[in-house]
């Protein structure tokens, strides 16, 4: 059952304890087997992954089974719905118009002392991006990876996600790969598909950025490789949070709640409210709605342990907790969202109004659905095309603009310690050296 808390000091209590709970996982043992797991693949290449395909997916391939073929891409069309596939070409079209439009763009700035700085942006060479598999299908999570990275322009985009019982990649998720431009796609998952895409093996090729999320293997794999490769994000379990006043309708408050819920027994579903009897309406309809609900064991779980009603003196007060827990998704199921906005400060992406519900945000919105999680709100943002795109700094001096900050740098590199910094300005403004020249 959904609990009701009327005491700000025990809320804010809670609301900590759930931050916590990914924080909170014992995984020493698993960091352990993860280890092991990415010096095997480093070391063993092709080999090792075939071996973990058969240990943990049970499942035995060769080598030239890793990749799927083009025959298997072209019969996915067939496989599912027209329906499905024009709505993955919908979401597809939405989330690339967004993306494009936070496309970073290179500039230059010429000064007025003949100075001229900058910054040049480019895509990385090579991405490789993470889809959960096996016995699920994540359509909408390769269209949010997939996307901005084929926005941001990256050449070559390597697509791993665990094969389900039968071998067999989904459908619906190779349909919407190709809708997002990615054919290169190897069915291999857990901590050593991130092992073969942070070191590359004989068929898998060693990429630059490696995003997308997955389980607790997946998530250690990506925090060890960090610093070979880049990588987006620790994504934890996901996360809504509702702040609501007396507008709110209770049966669409308790379908978010449970729409969050539904995503894995330590998801979080937290309502921060004004009105207590919103509060008991809400934990009525959670329980009528999770009656027959097909994934009802481990929503209840979710509920159970992860999910709050808080009932609050004011919304600049809910304001506060929500800013403490700084929630993956927030929803402002408020009179006024727009005026309420201005006292949101941490949030991973922020929900309008009555009629917004976070599964819009989900699917075909357009902003990315991957998201900080567990309080990283507070300094992370959604993934996007940066995530694929690094920049240069530009920077070109005259030997006028030079000579007007030349006995600055040379004190600045004095005070440091640093000899041949400042010589390498002095040297330039003496006109005894001029005739060095090639």
């Amino acid at each position: 059952m959904l609990r009701i808390i009327t005491q700000i000091a025990e809320a804010t209590t809670e609301l900590q304890r759930i931050s916590d709970r990914t924080h909170n996982q014992q995984t020493e043992g698993k960091e352990v087997a993860v280890r092991e797991i990415l010096k095997t693949v480093q070391t063993e290449g092709d080999q090792a992954l075939l071996d973990y395909t058969e240990k943990f997916d049970q499942l035995t391939l060769t080598v030239d089974q890793l990749r799927v073929t083009g025959s298997e891409l072209d019969a996915a069309y067939q496989q599912v719905s027209k329906e499905l596939i024009d709505a993955i070409a919908l979401a597809r079209k939405k989330i690339e118009a967004f993306h494009r439009q936070r496309t970073p763009k290179s500039w230059v700035e010429f000064g007025d002392n003949q100075t001229v700085l900058g910054k040049r942006y480019t895509a990385v060479d090579r991405a490789g991006l993470y889809v959960p598999g096996g016995r699920a299908s994540y359509p909408s999570t390769v269209l949010m990876n997939a996307v901005p990275a084929t926005v941001a322009g990256v050449s070559r985009r390597v697509m791993v996600t665990p094969p389900g019982a039968d071998g067999k990649v989904n459908s619906a998720v190779l349909v919407a790969a190709q809708e997002a431009g990615i054919e290169e796609i190897y069915r291999v998952g857990g901590a050593h598909a991130i092992g073969a895409l942070a070191y590359g093996t004989e068929t898998i090729p060693k990429v630059d950025v490696i995003t997308g999320p997955g389980n607790i293997y997946v998530t250690l794999a990506k925090k060890m490789v960090y610093g070979t490769v880049g990588i987006d994000s620790l994504a934890g379990p996901s996360e809504v949070l509702i702040i609501a006043d007396h507008n709110a309708n209770p049966v669409y408050v308790a379908a978010d709640l449970l729409a969050q819920a539904e995503h894995d027994p330590m998801a979080a579903a937290i309502l921060l409210t004004t009105e207590e009897k919103l509060a008991q309406e809400v934990q009525k309809q959670v329980e009528v709605q999770l009656e027959n609900h097909p994934r009802r064991t481990l929503t209840e779980k979710a509920i159970a342990h992860y999910g709050v009603a808080v009932v609050v003196k004011s919304l600049t007060e809910a304001a506060k907790l929500s800013n403490l827990f700084a929630p993956e998704h927030l929803e402002l199921e408020v009179e006024d969202p727009w005026e309420m906005l201005n006292l949101i400060r941490h949030a991973g992406a922020i929900f309008m109004g009555h009629s917004t519900p976070e599964a819009v945000g989900d699917y075909l919105a357009g902003p990315n659905h991957t998201l900080p999680t567990s309080g990283a709100a507070r300094y992370a943002s959604a993934l996007g095309v940066e995530t694929f795109m690094k920049h240069s700094s530009l920077i070109e001096y005259s030997h006028t603009a030079l000579d007007d900050v030349s006995q600055a740098i040379q004190t600045l590199a004095q005070a440091e310690g640093l000899h041949s910094h400042s010589e390498s300005v002095r040297l330039r403004m003496s006109k005894q050296y001029d005739q060095y020249k090639c």
